[in-house]
C-alpha cells in the first residue's frame, strides 16, 4: 500500500466519525469556472486546490497527528477581462467572494472551529483583504491563505520556463491526479501576447491582462511536455510542504 492510500484510506475511516472525533481545523479549497486551453476542464482549479487539500490533510493527520477536515470546493472565481464571453466562464466578484467567504467562516465560528485555510487554486483570487477583515471581525480565529501553486519553485521540476495557466506545471498534476479527464491532443500551445509597455512587463505596474488579446487558446505556456510522473514528483513536495504549514499552524504559537 503506498504512502498516499494510507493518508486516504486514514480520512476516509475517520470522517464518518464527526460526531466523535474533534477536528482541529478546516480546509476550503476555492478554484474558478473557467477554460484552461482546450485539454483541461473548467474546472481545474477546483479539482487540483480540493485534491492538494486532501493529500496534504492526510499526510498533516498521519505524520504529525493533527486532524483537519476538508471542505467542498468553491468555483467563483474573479476573471479577467476577455474571459467573460467564454462560454460558460464564471466571474465572481469581489463581494461575492467575500459574502460566501464570510457565511463559512461565520458557520465554522459558530460550530466552534477556530482555524481555517484558504486552499486558492485560482491565481485571479486575492483573500487578503477579506483576511485581514475576517481578523478584526473574528480575533479568536486563525484565517489562513495558502496558494497551492507557488509553495514550490517550477524550477527543477518543469521544462518550460513561463508557465502561467493551463501549461506544463498544471498539465502534469492533473495528469497526476485525473488523467481520464485530459485529452492532451486536443490542447494549444498556450501562446501569449505580452503587454506593449515594458514597464507593465516588468512588473512595475500592473493592469489585468485582456485575455482575448494576451492569448490564442486561453492556455498561458505550453502543456506538450507534461507528464504524470512530473506532476507526481511536483506535488509530493508540495504537499509536504502544506502538511507542515498545516501541523504549526495547529500546534505552534504564531509569535
Amino acid at each position: 500500500m503506498t504512502e498516499k492510500q494510507q493518508h486516504f484510506d486514514l480520512m476516509v475511516e475517520n470522517y464518518g466519525n464527526v460526531r466523535t472525533i474533534e477536528y482541529e481545523y478546516a480546509v476550503l479549497p476555492w478554484g474558478a469556472t473557467e477554460p484552461h486551453n482546450y485539454h483541461l476542464p473548467y474546472m481545474t482549479d477546483c479539482y487540483l486546490a480540493h485534491d492538494v487539500a486532501v493529500d496534504a490533510v492526510g499526510k498533516a493527520w498521519s505524520k504529525y497527528g493533527v486532524r483537519g477536515m476538508v471542505l467542498p470546493p468553491i468555483p467563483l472565481g474573479a476573471q479577467n477581462p476577455g474571459q467573460r464571453q467564454l462560454p460558460f466562464c464564471i466571474h465572481a466578484r469581489y463581494e461575492t467572494q467575500q459574502l460566501g467567504l464570510n457565511d463559512i467562516v461565520a458557520s465554522l465560528h459558530f460550530q466552534g472551529m477556530r482555524k481555517l485555510v484558504i486552499m486558492t487554486g485560482h491565481g485571479g483570487n486575492d483573500f487578503k483583504s477579506m483576511i485581514r477583515d475576517l481578523t478584526l471581525d473574528y480575533p479568536d480565529m486563525l484565517v489562513a491563505n495558502c496558494n497551492w501553486f507557488a509553495v514550490e519553485p517550477r524550477k527543477g521540476y518543469f521544462d518550460e520556463q513561463f508557465d502561467d495557466h493551463a501549461g506544463e506545471q498544471e498539465t502534469s498534476v492533473m495528469l497526476h491526479y485525473h488523467p481520464d479527464l485530459i485529452d492532451l491532443s486536443t490542447a494549444g500551445d498556450g501562446r501569449s501576447h505580452p503587454f506593449n509597455l515594458s514597464s507593465l512587463n516588468q512588473k512595475v505596474g500592473w493592469v489585468p491582462r485582456d485575455w482575448s488579446k494576451s492569448s490564442v487558446d486561453t492556455g498561458v505556456g505550453n502543456p506538450g511536455k507534461a507528464n504524470a510522473e512530473k506532476g507526481s514528483r511536483y506535488i509530493d513536495v508540495v504537499t509536504d510542504k502544506i502538511a507542515l504549514l498545516f501541523y504549526e499552524l495547529i500546534r505552534k504559537s504564531l509569535y
